[in-house]
């Protein structure tokens, strides 16, 4: 009897942790047969025209010998001189179908600058296609193809997405057509270096070369975000990828289809994080929202009242966590919408009305002019370890300012590193006030009092961008 039981034991033992992970591992079959016909292959070819130097190549003529040996020897193939050619540089990527009529969303730098793009299908057609229309800021890019009839991928809700979550890319990894990968969702509204419109989805899909423009999908078979990126330290997967939001890129789709471009809303205003010492300064509980250290003039902030200093805690009524929410919200809305923007200033909150502006198709930057003659008549080092200067007329002129002061030299450099020789001090904030700068001797009665180890924060200009840094240890001389 007793062996019995220790028999069933052992049975159960073996079934049960099968049966449980019969029922945890998701089956992706169903998913990929219906989707999988929806997901196409984007190859590019761009046409790049110049002359070749060098002595003469044993493969010249074959191009797919030419093209094989750069792929591995990048810039090391030679070429002959003074002979023009034509030289064709080739990309693949993915996309996925949302008309059946021939409309594919793909990522904008898939087909950036392509002489041709040729779309294949899963039933081996091929098509050229016309690019409708691109969106560098996003990484959304529209084509159409002349069919009809052909399969649609149904479009989810990404703001339904939860962390945890399975979710199944299907695209041409290195070419490799109709290659299915699985994984879940590592995180929501990341944000990545120089990209300040779009709140990623992080997951740890593998996704290589090829893959970009690939739709993914959650376990409905709704198509919840674009392929776009991937951190890599080899050029491969590392289980760090990064998918465009389906709501964000379907707005975009949308523009695209009707104009060919997005319209896109815009304050003008230079914006930087609020850290926990930046926050102490302006009086304001806790980091939060986005610090205004620089407003444009004639821009829809400057009409509305915004100032250097102000920071903005709400927009159209949402709440303003981290700096780089600011841009999402601005830039998703319609140029000309009349919005709320809540700022903290001077220790309370207030305001103010704003009619959002438009962001040029394409903003141009403006490089502000040099430093030009020395200011006369530099002064010894302040509590901060500074040496300052005010600059002449043909400075102020130069430099686009009405007021401030010039770094000459940061002493105790290793302490004062968030400062530096050529910036401009337009505005301190001490003891929770802003005031603008227009002395050296203003500044250092304002230093006085400070208790040794006191923390000045400072509004600097440096080349075409202001920021608030602040110095901490301020001590006497």
């Amino acid at each position: 009897m007793k062996n019995f039981f220790v028999s069933l034991a052992l049975v159960f033992c073996s079934v049960l942790p099968a049966q449980a992970q019969a029922r945890d591992l998701p089956d992706f079959t169903e998913l990929v047969e219906k989707q999988g016909a929806t997901v196409v292959n984007i190859s590019t070819t761009q046409v790049i025209k110049g002359r070749r130097g060098g002595p003469q190549f044993p493969f010249d003529g074959d191009d797919a010998a030419q093209e094989l040996l750069r792929r591995f020897f990048p810039g090391q193939i030679p070429n002959h001189p003074g002979v023009p050619q034509e030289f064709k540089n080739r990309s693949l990527g993915s996309g996925f179908i949302v008309s059946a009529d021939g409309h594919i969303l793909t990522n904008a730098h898939v087909v950036d600058g392509a002489d041709e793009v040729l779309v294949k299908l899963t039933d081996k057609r091929e098509f050229k296609a016309k690019v409708l229309g691109t969106d560098k800021r996003t990484d959304v890019a529209l084509i159409k193809i002349e069919a009809s009839n052909l399969p649609v991928a149904k479009l989810g809700d990404s703001s339904k997405l939860k962390v945890g979550e399975w979710v199944v890319a299907i695209g041409s990894p290195f070419g490799f057509e109709n290659t299915v990968t699985a994984g879940i969702v590592s995180a929501m509204g990341r944000s990545l270096a120089h990209e300040n419109y779009v709140p990623f989805i992080q997951t740890d899909v593998a996704i290589n070369p090829g893959n970009s423009g690939g739709p993914l999908f959650n376990m409905k078979g709704e198509v919840i975000g674009i392929n776009s990126q991937i951190f890599s330290r080899s050029g491969g997967s590392m289980g760090l990828s990064f998918a465009i939001p389906i709501d964000l890129a379907n707005d975009i789709q949308g523009q695209l289809k009707a104009k060919g471009k997005v319209s896109r809303g815009r304050l003008g205003i230079g914006i930087q994080e609020v850290s926990k010492e930046l926050a102490e300064s302006f009086n304001l509980g806790k980091p939060r929202g986005a610090l205004v250290a620089s407003v444009e003039k004639g821009s829809a902030a400057d009409k509305a009242g915004i100032e250097v200093g102000d920071i903005v805690l709400k927009f159209d009524g949402k709440t303003v966590n981290e700096s780089i929410d600011l841009p999402r919200m601005v830039g998703a809305t319609r140029p000309g919408t009349k919005s709320v923007v809540q700022v903290w200033r001077k220790g309370a909150t207030r305001d103010l009305s704003v009619t959002v502006g438009e962001i040029p198709d394409d903003e141009e930057k403006k490089q502000v002019a040099g430093r030009g003659s020395k200011p006369a008549e530099p002064q010894a080092a302040n509590r901060l370890g500074l040496v300052l200067a005010v600059p002449t007329a043909e400075q102020k002129k130069a430099l686009e300012i009405q007021h401030g002061l010039i770094v000459e030299e940061v002493r105790n450099g290793s302490q004062r590193s968030d400062v530096r020789n050529g910036d401009i001090i337009l505005a301190a904030i001490v003891k929770g006030v802003q005031t603008d700068l227009k002395s050296v001797q203003q500044f250092n009665d304002l230093l006085k009092g400070l208790e040794k180890n006191a923390a000045v924060t400072l509004l600097v200009k440096r080349g075409d961008t202001q920021t608030f840094v602040t110095i901490k240890g301020a001590s006497d001389k």
